[in-house]
């Protein structure tokens, strides 16, 4: 497979209190999505990094763990995962997403708990995303067998 790469922009205006921006995705997906302080400390409509990088870990890891059960022979009916970004200030000033928490639920045929919960944690440990977070960021994984 040909090496892929995918692209997003953002746009700030103002400062970091008042300002606003907007994203765009290549894909169209997002376009002109609004995000500002508000949207990422309170609780304001629009997205924010944490949501977004959420999103992406939960669509990631959903697809890492259905191909993982399928190249052990398992079949899923599907894959649910529910991403948590947690940010927190730091002592020195400023921010940092310190933990990601995964809960997966999956429905799979003819699989115990003990073996999806096995397969869980090797599709966690190939998933690009948690690669990429993995060294900076705490991941927890919590997998249910539906």
């Amino acid at each position: 497979m040909a090496t892929l790469k995918r692209t997003a922009q953002a746009v700030w205006h103002g400062n970091l209190k008042n300002g606003k921006g907007e994203i765009n995705a290549s894909s169209g997906i997002l376009q002109e999505t609004p995000y500002s302080f508000a949207t990422r400390f309170e609780n304001s409509p629009g997205t924010n990094p944490e949501e977004l990088l959420a999103a992406a870990h939960a669509a990631c890891y959903s697809m890492a763990f259905a191909f993982t059960l399928s190249e052990k022979g398992y079949e899923p009916e599907s894959v649910q995962t529910q991403a948590t970004c947690t940010i927190e200030p730091q002592q020195t000033g400023g921010f940092k997403i310190t933990k990601m928490r995964l809960e997966t639920q999956g429905h799979v045929s003819g699989i115990d708990a003990a073996t999806f919960e096995q397969i869980a944690q090797e599709a966690e440990a190939g998933c690009p995303v948690s690669n990429a977070l993995r060294g900076g960021v705490e991941i927890e994984l919590h997998a249910t067998l539906m």
